[in-house]
């Protein structure tokens, strides 16, 4: 049986970015910037060529970088390429709106300096570069992948604390060395140098730091209190909604076998409650479409608490995947059609 949230072991498997694999390596326009290297005849879609490396086309072992952690672009992903085979790159897709994100990055960013060169951790900006976001079908944010060898991986939508995040690099190490990419990269000494009076990180407010320390120790129902007392306090905080939406996600699921919940929804078609909890299970894996479709058809068939019950949680849905996707564009129409 497969626990949720997931990690790679339970993937439906990888993305295809081979649209942006084929764009970065289109001939040079004029007036264009220096090519990235391309594959040789023959190697697999999104491969590095044979010795290539980012700065200098250094190799596994003496490969140089700015950075452990890498701000990538649409137009700079196939850096990205490159240094996956050499070592794991871990893409995190993140947005500054994004109140989960700011629970979840710090945790990349602390255990990739951890692993001192193992794997490095590229992020991306979602509201700047829709390609990558449309690549990695990134339906909410954060949304976690990784690239080996070229080729990419999905890890996990969604913050999970410290013990999950590491748990999922081991298993992409393990991935890396069984497809033969165990390499370490070195930070160039310039750029390693600590920056001198950079200024202190901004602290969270304190429930949101309270629900971020709950969500780091795994406890999900104490974050939900935190982040519940932050709306009572300043019902505009959208930071304290989006978490509270995505941790009650991760508290509703945390413990239950992905197996079991499937196996009860298609035992129970018409059981709202079995429907809501394979909806969960569907919006933790990305599959926002499938959640919305299997919760709207439902809501005209039931009434009263039930009824409520499915416009709650859709709601909550909405917040999580954004308000201006027009995934839930069209699903607060259907479901506004559904209710008056």
């Amino acid at each position: 049986m497969t626990n949720v949230p997931p990690t790679p072991s339970g993937l439906r498997g990888a993305v295809d970015l081979s649209s942006l694999v084929d764009r970065a390596q289109r001939p040079q326009q004029p007036g264009a910037g220096p090519a990235a290297g391309a594959a040789p005849a023959g190697a697999p879609d999104g491969a590095a060529p044979a010795g290539a490396g980012a700065p200098g086309s250094a190799t596994a072992g003496d490969l140089t970088v700015p950075s452990l952690v890498l701000d990538v672009t649409d137009q700079t992903f196939q850096d990205v390429l490159q240094l996956s085979s050499v070592v794991p790159v871990v893409v995190d897709i993140w947005a500054e709106w994004c109140g989960p994100c700011k629970q979840l990055s710090p945790i990349l960013e602390q255990l990739t300096a951890e692993y001192d060169g193992r794997l490095l951790l590229a992020k991306v900006d979602a509201d700047t570069n829709p390609q990558l976001v449309q690549a990695f079908q990134a339906q909410s944010i954060p949304t976690v992948a990784a690239v080996i060898g070229g080729r990419p991986l999905g890890l996990f939508v969604g913050a999970l604390p410290e013990a999950q995040v590491r748990d999922v690099f081991e298993q992409v190490l393990a991935a890396a060395e069984q497809n033969g990419v165990s390499g370490r990269v070195t930070v160039d000494g310039a750029a390693a140098a600590e920056p001198q009076g950079e200024p202190e990180p901004e602290p969270l407010p304190p429930h949101h730091q309270a629900a971020y320390d709950a969500i780091e120790r795994g406890d999900y129902a104490a974050a939900v209190q935190e982040y519940k007392t932050a709306i009572a306090q300043d019902p505009n905080d959208q930071m304290a909604v989006a978490g509270l939406a995505q941790v009650s996600l991760l508290d509703r699921l945390s413990g239950r076998a992905a197996d079991d919940i499937r196996s009860a929804a298609a035992a129970g078609p018409q059981d709202v409650e079995a429907q809501l909890a394979v909806a969960d299970l569907d919006v933790s894996g990305g599959h926002v479409e499938d959640a919305f479709g299997r919760l709207l058809d439902l809501v005209p068939t039931v009434f009263g608490a039930e009824r409520e019950a499915l416009r709650v949680r859709l709601v909550e849905y909405f917040e999580l995947v954004g308000s201006d996707d027009p995934r839930v564009v069209a699903a607060r129409r259907r479901l506004a059609s559904a209710l008056y």
